[in-house]
């Protein structure tokens, strides 16, 4: 049971950091991170509420009385992650890395959190 509350606060504090991250990538880089969403084709408006929604996301997720809003959180970032994915794909810029790693972050999360309640 330890092991798996080890890979579960592990795998969730790296998926912080890289939303975190990116979220401050989306407050306090702007231009660069608008540029990247005209590339993919995207309103550059949601930017702000997106990088809301990302914070929002990772609160649900370490709120343990958020039981129902944690499914949802865990499902928008899944869905978040493959479209990211696939955009940076698209455009062919070599960046879906963080897009993989942030999955592979999510779903250990998801499966360990699964396993310690």
């Amino acid at each position: 049971m330890k092991r798996n509350k080890i890979i579960y606060y592990v795998s969730t504090a790296l998926l912080t950091l890289l939303m975190l991250f990116s979220a401050g990538m989306y407050f306090f880089n702007h231009e660069e991170v608008k540029g990247m969403f005209t590339g993919f084709g995207y309103p550059t408006y949601i930017i702000y509420p997106y990088a809301v929604a990302k914070l929002l996301a990772i609160f649900a997720i370490w709120n343990p009385n958020f039981k129902i809003i944690k499914e949802w959180a865990y499902a928008g970032l899944f869905f978040a992650f493959i479209l990211a994915f696939f955009a940076h794909v698209m455009i062919s810029d070599g960046e879906q890395m963080g897009a993989i790693l942030a999955m592979v972050f999510l779903i250990t999360s998801y499966i360990f959190n699964k396993k310690i309640n």
